[in-house]
């Protein structure tokens, strides 16, 4: 390895070693599946908040709310509201209940990692943050309270980046399958998620 590269690995673990710590999939209450079996989705709504900042700037953390590399330029907001829609309404399509319900979720944050940290970090983690409530959909009637739901994904980094993407586990693909299978567990649907792992984050 020549010196600017050194220097380039150096440079980049420096930068990314005020982002070293603990992440995981996490939230302090989830409804009791004796009361969410008599559910059934009618709809999905998912807010994405006008102050979330958004950038497309690939450095290895970027200092905002958004930051979105999976798809090609484009509406950054629309694409990860759609994407966490779509997680949701997976994760929750087991329902089979008698009471319709609305899924309303409102993104905190979505801060997935750039190209610059695929290529160059030694690891990086997909920090998704959002607050998610249950209501009556005949009702409106709040049937939970509001609960905030911590989602982060560690990434595939390096070598691993690129055999994901030959079997086309994409960063889109993992996203949607992770926001799943936590809604899932949160509804009582399938295994809960919840843990903690160390790693590079924002």
């Amino acid at each position: 390895m020549n010196r600017r590269a050194v220097l380039a690995t150096g440079a980049a673990v420096v930068l990314l070693s005020g982002c070293f710590g603990s992440w995981g999939v996490s939230y302090s209450e989830a409804p009791e599946a004796t009361v969410s079996r008599n559910w059934k989705l009618a709809r999905v709504f998912v807010d994405i908040p006008e102050d979330l900042s958004v950038s497309e700037s690939n450095s290895y953390a970027p200092d905002a709310d958004i930051v979105w590399h999976g798809e090609e330029r484009g509406d950054r907001r629309k694409q990860v509201g759609a994407i966490l829609k779509q997680g949701l309404t997976r994760g929750s399509n087991g329902l089979n209940g008698d009471v319709p319900i609305v899924l309303a979720a409102r993104l905190v944050q979505f801060h997935a990692v750039t190209p610059a940290a695929v290529s160059r970090a030694p690891g990086a983690v997909h920090n998704i943050k959002y607050d998610l409530q249950v209501f009556d959909a005949r009702t409106g009637r709040p049937l939970t309270e509001p609960q905030r739901i911590a989602a982060d994904l560690e990434a595939n980094v390096g070598a691993a980046a690129v055999v994901a993407a030959v079997q086309g586990q994409t960063q889109k693909k993992r996203i949607v399958n992770h926001l799943a299978a936590v809604t899932a567990g949160w509804l009582g649907l399938g295994p809960d998620q919840r843990r903690t792992f160390e790693g590079f984050g924002r």
